[in-house]
């Protein structure tokens, strides 16, 4: 598939109808927790609806598919060395707003609506919720990552997850220039997966919450954080690699696989959780996916079971490009 011609004239258009805000070479893996990886082709901010409606133009002026690539906190990518060879939009959380109701008078265990724009990061949509009282999407609060990626790959932890509160989405269809509303029937979310496609962007959500005492929301998130701080490791990583197969766990299957702390160049499994591959300092994302191909190929030979990637990779030449073609204005 040729995208070159079809990205080259988006960005144009995009230099034009958006004069000085498309970033060219802009770093990429840089914006990802894993801090490796290349530029993007090139990224614009995203505050608002009106500026999907831009790249919908800009697509249209494309005629042809167009490598794209929406992002949040980008705490669920590995970024290829090379880059990604087309258009990334970024949620800006500077831009993002958090729109909650005052629970005051209202009884514990009432249900209220939260609504968040995509680029909102959950920890803080977390905490504020719990300072609030509004404490059952305190699980939000270890999920390094924002509401729209949330939408997207049904992300959670803690015994819950984004599709048991979800209320409802608001996707713009960048193909077709459409914003509509989308119920959890449409998305139809499973673990760690929705039918969220790349001509997608979730714009906001609107989250189901229950009102209760501020304290009790408040010590559940403290609870949170100190089990992940125990667990979990810190530094570069993405959170869990592999997906848990049907009744098992991804990291004790890597442990029992004799993985744990195995290491390629700058990345290793982690020693503290083996559904964890980190990044050195100025390391290379080639020796992530090394790691991670090692660990895939290992499970399958000694314990006969296919890891299947929670994590995803970026740019690189074995994966397929997320590409969107507009449809022409009559």
């Amino acid at each position: 598939m040729n995208c070159e011609e079809p990205l080259a004239r988006t960005l144009a258009a995009l230099d034009r109808l958006a004069p000085g805000r498309l970033e060219r070479d802009a770093p990429l893996g840089a914006r990802t927790t894993y801090r490796v990886g290349g530029p993007a082709r090139g990224l614009l901010r995203v505050a608002s609806g009106a500026d999907l409606d831009l790249v919908h133009e800009a697509l249209q002026a494309a005629e042809g598919p167009v490598p794209l690539l929406c992002l949040g906190q980008g705490s669920n990518l590995l970024v290829a060395d090379a880059g990604f060879p087309g258009l990334v939009l970024f949620f800006d959380p500077g831009a993002a707003t958090l729109t909650m109701p005052t629970p005051e008078g209202l009884e514990p265990g009432c249900s209220v609506l939260v609504r968040a724009d995509a680029g909102y990061p959950l920890p803080i949509l977390a905490r504020r919720a719990a300072a609030s009282g509004l404490g059952s999407v305190a699980w939000a609060v270890g999920i390094p990552g924002s509401v729209g990626g949330a939408v997207r790959m049904n992300a959670g932890g803690h015994g819950a997850d984004t599709a048991s509160c979800l209320v409802a989405a608001w996707v713009a269809d960048l193909a077709r220039g459409t914003l509509e509303r989308w119920d959890p029937g449409r998305l139809g979310h499973g673990y760690r997966s929705s039918r969220l496609g790349p001509e997608h962007a979730v714009v906001a959500a609107e989250l189901q919450a229950q009102v209760e005492d501020p304290e009790t929301a408040k010590a559940r998130i403290a609870e949170i954080v100190r089990w992940r701080r125990a667990n979990q490791p810190g530094g570069a990583n993405a959170g869990s690699v592999f997906a848990n197969p049907p009744g098992d766990a991804a990291g004790r299957l890597v442990e029992e696989a004799g993985l744990k702390g195995w290491r390629q160049g700058s990345a290793a499994v982690s020693a503290k959780h083996a559904n964890f591959v980190q990044a050195d300092p100025g390391g290379r994302a080639e020796d992530v996916r090394r790691v991670i191909d090692h660990v895939q190929a290992t499970v399958a030979r000694r314990l006969g079971v296919e890891l299947r990637l929670e994590l995803r990779l970026v740019g690189f030449s074995d994966q397929p490009l997320p590409v969107v073609e507009a449809l022409r204005s009559a």
